[in-house]
């Protein structure tokens, strides 16, 4: 790559696709921003990679937000997920090796070699068996793999439950999907090979749902009765018609230590399952479960009856979401928003972990956010809990009070506004 690139994109070459992806208003003040921001990335690029001539491309995979169905994915259930306008962001070119060679922002260089798509013990939750799991699985799909040179850099919140790590492995996905397979694969088979790299190479075992969600952009009705083969409905999404902001607010609380207390979810609610000769819930039938919950109590425990209470609830719910928002019965909407979150505080009990009472950053947030929304809109825990983040629907005329009002509490810069985004990880055309 040459400089030339740099001066067709600030000739403007490039706004019409950028604006597709970060201005769909067209407010130029966003163009000049998404410009800026990859003129810096290729000259990092030139920087890193001198000797690569190659025509290069770029590419862009947002984060996800759940806005229902909080911890049924795992129960074989269905989920509410949406695209957003943070993403990570990579310009790549073929190398002519076997080698692909990755400089992300803030860490150290990467580099895999490919000809060996064969897990490596060493690489165990780390970026590099990601990027050798998904070569893998494009190359399990009959296409002959190669190297590439990439610089990312990500928007994505850190920590923030909008998938980071997903988001990364659907874009090293589409960047050996666009280089090495024609863009046959199409994105659910993507997101299925992301899946495949994070439980295989990466060694943690995830669900599907950030990956295909991330994958096919927008917002996404996903019912995953049968998790290898979800199906998927796009559903019209676009808050601000109604006059509404999403906001992600940042409790400044890690998710550090806390794997027992996530497994622990998806673990007792197959307690109630296996009651009942189940795998998941989702095969446990509702009717069956009420009249031996005195049963269940002794053998599975109160909380575990109470996360079943909460799953089957939930599953109602989303596919209440996802009529209402089909309707445009905003209203609606806010109200079943409002008792998922309720669901998940008293039933699913995710909203802090019971090791550390004294850390109650999430139930804090919540309050903070009801009082400044003084019954209007919707607000709940988001993603998996306990610590994080939690998901606001604000009124466009509340927005400027409510961000100040959560950053007196949390600090400045905690309350992120967001767009829903279309486009699910691609190249940037």
């Amino acid at each position: 790559m040459n400089n030339d690139w740099i001066d067709q994109l600030n000739n403007g070459a490039y706004d019409w696709p950028l604006a597709q992806f970060y201005a769909p208003d067209n407010d130029m003040e966003k163009v000049l921003a998404a410009r800026s921001r990859v003129e810096m990335l290729a000259e990092q690029f030139m920087d890193a990679f001198p000797e690569n001539e190659a025509a290069a491309t770029l590419f862009s995979s947002p984060g996800r937000t759940e806005l229902g169905g909080n911890h049924t994915d795992h129960q074989h259930g269905h989920v509410l997920p949406a695209a957003v306008d943070l993403d990570m962001l990579a310009l790549a070119a073929p190398n002519g090796t076997d080698v692909i060679r990755i400089a992300s922002d803030g860490y150290p260089p990467l580099r895999v070699d490919v000809s060996d798509l064969e897990p490596r013990e060493r690489e165990r939750n780390s970026s590099a068996a990601l990027v050798r799991g998904i070569a893998k699985g494009v190359a399990d799909k009959g296409h002959e793999v190669h190297g590439f040179d990439a610089c990312v850099t990500s928007d994505i919140l850190s920590g923030s439950g909008l998938s980071s790590s997903a988001a990364y492995e659907l874009l090293v996905g589409v960047i050996l999907n666009r280089f090495y397979a024609g863009g046959a694969i199409d994105p659910v088979g993507l997101a299925k090979i992301g899946k495949y790299a994070e439980n295989v190479y990466f060694g943690k075992p995830c669900g599907l749902m950030d990956q295909t969600a991330i994958a096919v952009g927008g917002c996404a009705f996903i019912d995953f009765e049968n998790p290898d083969e979800p199906v998927v409905k796009k559903i019209d999404c676009d808050f601000g018609k109604f006059g509404y902001a999403l906001c992600i607010i940042d409790t400044v609380s890690g998710h550090e230590n806390l794997t027992a207390d996530f497994a622990a979810i998806p673990a007792e609610m197959k307690s109630i399952a296996s009651f009942f000769g189940k795998d998941v819930l989702r095969d446990g039938p509702e009717s069956a479960f009420y009249p031996r919950i005195y049963e269940l109590r002794k053998k599975c425990g109160d909380r575990a009856v109470l996360r079943a209470i909460h799953f089957f609830d939930e599953e109602k719910r989303v596919a209440a979401e996802a009529e209402a928002l089909e309707k445009g019965d905003f209203a609606a909407f806010l109200e079943l928003v409002n008792a998922s979150g309720q669901s998940s505080e008293r039933y699913l009990q995710n909203v802090w972990a019971g090791k550390d009472p004294a850390d109650q950053a999430v139930p804090l947030a919540l309050a903070v956010g009801r009082r400044l929304l003084n019954g209007e809109g919707a607000i709940r825990v988001h993603g998996g809990g306990f610590a994080g983040t939690i998901q606001a629907y604000v009124p466009v005329d509340l927005l400027g009070a409510f961000t100040e009002g959560i950053e007196t509490v949390f600090g400045e810069g905690t309350c992120h506004v967001l767009r829903i985004r279309p486009e699910g990880a691609s190249a940037v055309e």
